[in-house]
C-alpha cells in the first residue's frame, strides 16, 4: 500500500508519542533470587495463563486479542458488573464420529463445557478454537510450543465471519438485482440505490478491467472482479463497526480469495501466457533453463502477495486502532483520553480509505494477472 509522506510521518510522529505510555521494559531483579522467581513463576505460568484479567492493561490486550479472532456467537457488548453478555449465540457444527450439532449457548461465552450426544467439547480462550475435552473441560497445553494437544474435531460451525459473509453476500445479491432490473426498465438508466454504485461498476471496467486485460477479453472477468471489489469492501466496511467482526482480517479467508484468482489465472490462460514462464521468446536457449523456474515461481507468489497484501493491512489496522482506543481507559486523565480519542478518531477516517484501497489494489492486481493470462502473442517475438 502506498502511504504519502504526510501520513506517513503522522504515524511516526504518532508511535513516538505513544511509545512512553507503552513500555515493555523488564523490572529489575536481584540476580541471587533470579532461579527462585523463575522456577516460582513456572510453577504459576499454567494457572495465570487461564486466569481472567484483572488489571486495565490486560484487559485491554485480552478485548483486542478477542476483537481480531473469530467467534462462536455475536457478542456486542457485556455489562462487567453483572456479568451479561448482550449478543445471540450461533449454531455450533462439528464432525466427530458423525455431526455434532448444538446451540453455542452451551459454551456460556466459553466458560462452560459443551455436551453433545456423551461428548465434550470446550472452547480455548487462546485461539478461539473448539478441543475434545473430558467432562471437566481440562485441556493440556503442550510443555514446549504452548499449543493444545487435544483432539480438534472438524469445524464447520457457523461463525461470526461466516455470517458476516452471509450478510455481505445478500446484499450484493439486493443491490445490484435492483440495479440490474432498473436498466432493464429505464433503457439503460439505473435508478434507487443502484444510482450511488454505477460510478464505481463504470469505474471498474473502463479504469481496471479494460486497461489492463484489454477490449477483446475484458467481458469474461468482469462479473468476477466486480464481485471481489464489493466483497472485499463491503467486508472491510464491516471490520470498521464494533461488533469485532474481522473478516478479511483473516488469513483463511484472503488466502480463498488468492486462490480464486490463481485458479481463474491459470485455467484461462492461453499458450502464450505459458510460453512466455517455460520458453520465454527472445531470450538464450540456456538463459531459459534458467528462468523457467524462476517464472513458475512467480506465478504462485502473485497470489501469495494478494493474500499477505490484504490480510496484514487490515489486521494491522485493527490492531493499532484498538490499542489506541485502549489508551484511553488507562491513561484515566482528560490530556491521555482525549488525545487518544483525537487520535483514533482520525485512524478511523484513514481505516476508511484503506478500505477501499485495498478492495482497488485486489481488484486491480487480479486484472493484472487476468490480463497476463490472455495476452495475445507479439509478432516482432515470432522473429528473434
Amino acid at each position: 500500500m502506498v502511504i504519502s509522506n504526510k501520513a506517513l510521518s503522522f504515524i511516526i510522529a504518532t508511535f513516538v508519542v505513544c511509545l512512553p505510555f507503552t513500555s515493555f521494559a523488564n523490572p529489575e531483579t536481584d540476580t541471587t533470587s533470579t532461579q527462585t522467581v523463575a522456577t516460582h513463576e513456572v510453577a504459576k505460568s499454567a494457572h495465570e495463563a487461564h486466569a481472567e484479567p484483572t488489571d486495565v492493561k490486560s484487559k485491554v490486550k485480552a478485548f483486542i486479542k478477542h476483537h481480531v479472532l473469530d467467534s462462536h456467537e455475536f457478542s456486542f457488548f457485556q455489562d462487567d458488573e453483572t456479568g451479561v453478555h448482550y449478543g445471540f449465540a450461533l449454531p455450533v457444527i462439528i464432525w466427530d464420529n458423525g455431526f455434532q450439532i448444538f446451540s453455542s449457548s452451551k459454551f456460556e461465552h466459553g466458560e462452560a463445557v459443551a455436551e453433545s450426544n456423551g461428548n465434550f467439547y470446550k472452547i480455548n480462550h487462546h485461539d478461539g478454537k473448539i478441543y475434545k475435552t473430558d467432562a471437566a473441560g481440562t485441556i493440556t497445553e503442550d510443555g514446549k510450543s504452548g499449543h493444545p494437544t487435544n483432539v480438534r474435531p472438524l469445524d464447520l460451525s457457523i461463525t461470526k465471519s461466516v455470517v458476516s459473509i452471509m450478510i455481505a453476500a445478500l446484499l450484493m445479491f439486493i443491490i445490484f438485482s435492483g440495479l440490474a432490473k432498473s436498466y432493464a426498465k429505464n433503457n439503460g438508466i439505473a435508478s434507487g440505490v443502484g444510482r450511488i454504485f454505477e460510478p464505481v461498476v463504470l469505474y471498474i471496467r473502463d479504469e481496471i478491467a479494460i486497461p489492463n486485460i484489454g477490449e477483446k477479453h475484458y467481458k469474461r472477468y468482469m462479473s468476477y472482479l466486480l464481485t471481489i471489489f464489493f466483497f472485499v469492501l463491503f467486508l472491510n466496511i464491516f471490520g470498521l463497526m464494533p461488533f469485532g467482526i474481522n473478516v478479511t482480517g483473516n488469513l483463511t479467508i484472503t488466502f480463498s480469495l488468492a486462490i480464486l484468482t490463481f485458479l481463474i489465472t491459470n485455467f484461462t490462460a492461453n499458450k502464450n501466457y505459458w510460453g512466455h514462464i517455460f520458453w520465454m521468446p527472445g531470450v538464450p536457449k540456456v538463459m531459459r533453463i534458467v528462468l523457467a523456474p524462476i517464472e513458475l515461481l512467480g506465478v504462485f507468489i502473485k497470489p501469495f502477495s494478494l493474500m499477505i497484501r490484504l490480510y496484514a493491512n487490515i489486521f494491522a489496522g485493527h490492531i493499532v486502532l484498538m490499542s489506541i482506543i485502549g489508551l484511553m481507559f488507562i491513561f484515566k486523565s482528560w490530556l491521555g483520553s482525549s488525545l487518544s480519542f483525537g487520535l483514533s478518531f482520525a485512524l478511523s477516517i484513514l481505516e476508511i480509505l484503506v478500505a477501499f484501497l485495498q478492495a482497488y489494489i485486489f481488484t486491480m492486481l487480479s486484472a493484472l494477472y487476468f490480463g497476463s493470462a490472455v495476452e495475445e502473442h507479439h509478432h516482432e517475438e515470432a522473429h528473434h
